[in-house]
């Protein structure tokens, strides 16, 4: 664990893997040090933004599972009906009922945000299903796509370009301005996808 000083009221913890920021995340969240105002996870960082009162030996290096016990959990519908379900199943060397019995019997918890807003990629996609992005991707993937690419799983809040490989789709909105907090989905929650 890495801390460098990033602005006046921010921090930038670097980790050697999403694990430990998942770790980092879900502790600081349950218990955040003196002067925590907000964490930001990435893919190998946390950035921790503070109100000026941070001391920087508070942010102790965590240890521990993933799955935190007292996380939300989301279920998220799916209509397994999307455009890359077959070439999936083929690259896989699985039926298209066995890709979304994998998809859908999975434990996925959100490890980060970005992208869109409300775009949570997902951790727990079995291995077997992870395949690399699109060699070419979209310029216009639907709102409410469920997809995967690498190790994740996600679900396009709204239409943008995109190259996952599109699973289904689910009417589960990912955003609203006027939740608290605006993502259906933010770090930390337990996520199970459910086959319509």
């Amino acid at each position: 664990m890495r801390v460098l000083p990033y602005g006046p009221t921010a921090v930038l913890v670097e980790f050697e893997s999403l694990e430990q920021v998942m770790v980092a995340s879900a502790l600081w969240r349950r218990t955040p040090p003196p002067g925590v105002v907000e964490l930001v996870p990435a893919a190998r960082t946390v950035l921790v933004v503070h109100d000026g009162t941070l001391d920087h030996g508070s942010l102790v290096e965590p240890t521990g599972a993933i799955m935190a016990p007292t996380a939300t959990t989301v279920v998220v519908p799916v209509r397994y009906d999307g455009p890359d379900l077959a070439d999936v199943a083929a690259r896989c060397n699985l039926t298209i009922a066995e890709v979304v019995a994998l998809h859908s019997g999975a434990d996925y918890q959100v490890a980060f945000c970005g992208f869109r807003k409300g775009f949570s990629y997902l951790v727990g996609l079995p291995e077997v299903l992870q395949l690399p992005r699109r060699d070419t991707p979209r310029t216009r993937v639907p709102s409410g796509s469920v997809a995967i690419a690498a190790e994740y799983s996600a679900v396009y809040p709204d239409e943008s370009p995109g190259g996952w490989h599109l699973l289904g789709s689910t009417s589960l909105p990912m955003w609203s301005d006027s939740m608290e907090p605006p993502a259906t989905l933010p770090p930390g929650t337990i996520v199970r996808f459910e086959a319509l």
